[in-house]
């Protein structure tokens, strides 16, 4: 399963893991996705989003 909210559409970022010997790697800072009960389109549905649009208030939670 992909990486990436269904709200805003963000997914993983990506970089390089960098030692003290400047040994360069790929590593990926993955978003914090949980998965939450919402309302879609006015029906109660199970997504996956990240903790910022859970916070801003873009996610209209289902009781």
């Amino acid at each position: 399963m992909a990486q990436v909210c269904e709200v805003c559409g963000r997914g993983p970022q990506f970089g390089n893991r960098i030692s003290h010997a400047h040994n360069v790697t790929k590593r990926r800072w993955n978003l914090n996705l949980q998965s939450v009960r919402a309302f879609v389109n006015g029906a109660s549905r199970r997504i996956r989003v990240c903790t910022s649009c859970i916070r801003s208030g873009k996610v209209k939670k289902a009781a």
